[in-house]
């Protein structure tokens, strides 16, 4: 019932669309204490923005091989992050999360800290530098493929910083995958090192939840390499009697994709801000 209304809410919102969009985008860069690097990120204000008001903050988080500028280059409608950022009167702030950082502080390479960067350096220098809602309430965090990954995973051990999250295509467990993506180069070879593919996984993090503390939305295609493990979260989650939105629609792993996911996603998180702030 609650995918149905999210649905009915986007078609109404498809149909009477709101003219002008004038969303403005910043290209920042950000110094990595923790990294001892500088790191670029694309930040997206509303039309309505002023400093005289609060607005909720989305990180929106890129997949291996990417970079920070993917979501403003590389849907097959360029404006479409900038116009859901007008529409749902959000921040909309997407870093660079290396090539295959999978968004983990890696105990293998020390240049590879991208937990810390993301869930505590580029929030507090957003928050210092913009006008956002500084608590939990006013922050959601999702992401495509590893981005995916990444948005649970920081959400899930962050819930301090994140009170909402979701992911695209994400790959949520990583020990299918030993021989993929650079992930050995983060965590060490799946052989060596078990415990940490186990740790880092997604899917075994779901004993840190508690019902209702996280709002979350789980998308997924149903031609994806991703499926299985996403259908496994999906029933990790239920069996913990954990609330989340979960979307099963035919698709593969392609922009086209998550150029049509991310509207559903932003509309979710636009109503947990509202009711938030009610």
């Amino acid at each position: 019932m609650k995918s149905f209304q999210l649905f009915k809410c986007f078609m109404l919102l498809a149909i009477f669309p709101v003219a002008g969009w004038a969303a403005s985008v910043d290209t920042i860069i950000t110094y990595s204490k923790v990294m001892k690097k500088e790191i670029k990120a694309v930040i997206i204000k509303p039309n309505a923005y002023a400093d005289s008001k609060k607005f909720p903050t989305l990180y929106l988080l890129h997949g291996a091989g990417g970079n920070y500028s993917d979501w403003v280059k590389q849907t097959p409608d360029r404006e479409t992050v900038k116009r859901l950022s007008d529409q749902f009167n959000m921040v909309v702030v997407c870093p660079d999360g290396g090539i295959t950082s999978w968004y983990l502080n890696s105990p293998v390479d020390k240049t590879y800290q991208y937990e810390t960067y993301v869930s505590s350096e580029l929030v507090n220098y957003v928050d210092q530098h913009y006008a956002t809602i500084k608590d939990r309430s006013g922050r959601a965090i999702t992401g495509l493929s590893m981005g995916g990954h990444g948005a649970l995973y920081l959400a899930f051990r962050h819930q301090d910083v994140f009170g909402a999250c979701g992911s695209m295509s994400g790959g949520v467990d990583l020990r299918p995958f030993p021989e993929n993506w650079n992930i050995s180069k983060r965590l060490g070879t799946y052989s060596e090192n078990p415990e940490r593919w186990e740790a880092n996984s997604v899917v075994n993090l779901t004993h840190l939840l508690v019902p209702n503390k996280l709002a979350m939305i789980i998308d997924c295609g149903d031609a994806v390499f991703f499926y299985k493990i996403n259908i496994a979260l999906h029933d990790k989650l239920m069996d913990r009697n954990i609330p989340h939105d979960f979307i099963i629609r035919p698709g593969v792993h392609n922009w086209v994709y998550w150029g049509n996911a991310i509207q559903y996603q932003m509309l979710f998180f636009s109503q947990y801000f509202g009711r938030r702030q009610q």
